[in-house]
């Protein structure tokens, strides 16, 4: 749609960033304040003009530091586009297929991320659909947003979302027959949770001859049997998020958030050596301890406040901005 180098109104077209199934989106240079912003360029340029304007609407309704900011949208030269934060970093799918299984703290500070995103539009209540590891921006600081709520929709209007859409490896059994409901975003954080923890999803994209044992919940099998150093308490949640009767699972992300945040483990103590040692001066034991430390691989943070995991080496809560 737009080519390097071509100037859109006043925005400069840098490089393109990615395409997929709704649209594509460019990286692009604010020439009036001199900024970096991305461009998402639906493929559809024929809609109503309210079908165009659905998903800026969407996220200029939210306002949360782990999802995408939509900052306007706009049409030149007859191609509507909508402008959002440019976020340097990768996507977690990228992330994973790159380093395979997560280690597991880290999976879990991603997660927390995901659910507080989530929760968030639950809250204002919007359906995501389509919530997947491409879907997710992860920064240099490993703060996650979510983006691309090109699929959602306004639970408010109807009881459930009734399009048949999504990625099928993501989607909850309901989706499949266009009944979509908060539950089936949770589902879809689960599969994301699974892919994470050990490297493969819980299953290949359902076959039209597998949806019956997916909606008996057949095809899932528990996370620990392919990664071992899972938690059973955190393999657990994953299959409850997983359960194919949607009233079995967490019916919003919060309760997910909740159940994560309390089975994590405490970080096992080191055994006390009964072997004589040395006497060292104390400066030196200090020495030799701060670098101990350093070399270590540092683990999730939380909120003492509002209990939401916090980016890596910052001092002040992006949720609620109590200092650490």
């Amino acid at each position: 749609m737009f080519f390097r180098g071509q100037t859109i109104g006043k925005y400069r077209i840098v490089s393109p960033l990615g395409s997929g199934g709704f649209g594509s989106v460019y990286l692009a240079e604010d020439t009036w304040i001199d900024k970096k912003v991305a461009l998402k360029v639906p493929h559809k340029q024929n809609l109503d003009f309210s079908e165009m304007v659905k998903e800026p609407r969407l996220l200029a309704s939210m306002s949360h530091p782990n999802i995408v900011t939509v900052l306007t949208a706009e049409r030149q030269d007859d191609v509507f586009f909508i402008v959002m934060e440019y976020v340097t970093g990768e996507t977690l799918e990228h992330i994973i297929m790159r380093e395979g299984a997560l280690d597991v703290t880290r999976a879990l500070d991603f997660t927390c991320q995901i659910c507080n995103a989530v929760d968030h539009a639950h809250s204002a209540g919007i359906l995501h659909r389509d919530l997947r590891p491409g879907n997710m921006l992860v920064t240099e600081n490993n703060m996650l947003k979510v983006t691309d709520f090109g699929t959602s929709r306004f639970l408010e209007i109807a009881a459930h979302g009734t399009t048949v859409i999504g990625s099928p490896p993501y989607m909850a059994p309901e989706q499949f027959h266009g009944k979509a409901v908060f539950a089936s975003d949770v589902y879809s954080v689960g599969v994301t949770m699974y892919q994470m923890m050990t490297g493969s999803l819980p299953y290949d994209t359902p076959a039209p001859a597998d949806i019956e044992r997916l909606m008996r919940g057949e095809l899932v099998t528990s996370p620990r049997l392919k990664n071992s150093k899972i938690p059973r308490a955190i393999s657990d949640i994953v299959m409850k998020s997983l359960s194919a009767d949607p009233n079995a699972r967490y019916q919003r992300a919060s309760e997910l958030l909740d159940a994560v945040l309390g089975a994590r483990e405490p970080a096992p103590r080191k055994a006390a050596r009964t072997t004589a040692v040395v006497p060292i001066a104390a400066e030196q034991a200090s020495d030799i301890q701060a670098r101990l430390r350093a070399r270590e691989t540092p683990t999730a943070r939380f909120c003492w406040h509002c209990r939401k995991p916090l980016p890596a080496r910052t001092v002040k809560c992006p949720f609620c901005n109590e200092s650490q």
